[in-house]
């Protein structure tokens, strides 16, 4: 039985490595910009305090201890230990997946901004407790949309990446 030839952006070359090892750089990348930016952020501003730069955006120090958007913020305390080992879990899931399909460019490429994100904010959770997020988009004042981090952009990337992957492995 014939298979399909994926195309080149999406496969390594026959002579490219199966290693993890690209695909963790990239994750380890993210995990460092994305640490880097919240010291920043939190030698710089106190909780709260916002800065605006553009008529749509600020810089602000927030502590989220709950899950996107928020979600679960106000909870007693639980909800740190849940989401740390949702993200220990996944991390361990998608690094499995990276190396059975290391060959898989845009899959592994979607994959390793996951995982890095994910790493990224597992690392507040346990070092401080909450997340730092610090990236204020906002409509005229009126409605801001919720405060993130560079993990969690990676995170949005690596999901839209992954979608495109997958709807182009339907196309196939």
């Amino acid at each position: 039985m014939a298979t399909k030839k994926r195309s080149s952006f999406n496969t390594v070359s026959s002579s490219g490595s199966k290693s993890l090892a690209p695909w963790l750089g990239i994750a380890a990348i993210v995990i460092l910009l994305d640490q880097i930016s919240k010291l920043t952020i939190e030698k710089l501003f106190v909780e709260s305090q916002s800065q605006a730069y553009t008529s749509f955006f600020n810089l602000v120090l927030a502590y989220n201890k709950g899950a996107a958007f928020s979600f679960l913020d106000t909870a007693s305390g639980w909800q740190r230990y849940l989401f740390t080992a949702i993200g220990v879990i996944a991390s361990v899931v998608i690094t499995v997946l990276i190396k059975k399909n290391a060959s898989q460019r845009l899959f592994c490429w979607s994959l390793s901004l996951i995982l890095g994100g994910a790493l990224g904010n597992v690392i507040d959770r346990i070092a401080y407790g909450h997340v730092i997020d610090f990236l204020d988009f906002h409509y005229k004042e009126l409605y801001h949309f919720p405060s993130f981090n560079i993990a969690d952009s990676a995170i949005t990337l690596g999901a839209i990446l992954f979608i495109l992957d997958e709807l182009r492995r339907v196309k196939k």
